[in-house]
């Protein structure tokens, strides 16, 4: 199970963080978005030794972190624009599914990520 939290509303060349609490241990936890009438699209993923991989259009203002203490995956966003308005979604593998390295990425789809948060709308006004 996934909880989400953070997002909401804030201005253009603003900054949100988003959090994920999972309720155990996944390999491979990650953030995805969804515009209004758009395909998913990935964001990042990161395995639970924090090695992280991003899809290249994201990497210069979105940072995915991850603290095991607490279970929970960050996804922080800076420079936001009103194109990133989206419901974003966490998702991670099943804690019996080893999914690591070239399997833990953020391309759409990832048949092992099967874990979906509830979604969190992030608006962006300019």
């Amino acid at each position: 199970q996934l909880v989400q939290s953070g997002g909401g509303s804030v201005q253009a060349g603003g900054s949100l963080r988003l959090s994920c609490i999972a309720s155990g241990y996944s390999y491979c936890l990650g953030w995805f978005r969804e515009e209004s009438g758009e395909e998913r699209e990935g964001i990042a993923t990161i395995e639970w030794t924090g090695s992280a991989t991003y899809v290249e259009s994201m990497k210069a203002r979105f940072t995915i972190s991850i603290d095991t203490s607490k279970k929970t995956v960050y996804l922080e966003m800076n420079h936001l624009q009103p194109n990133d308005t989206a419901i974003y979604y966490c998702a991670a593998a099943s804690p019996h599914r080893v999914v690591t390295g070239s399997f833990c990425h953020p391309g759409v789809p990832n048949e092992y990520l099967d874990l979906w948060g509830q979604g969190t709308l992030v608006t962006v006004s300019s």
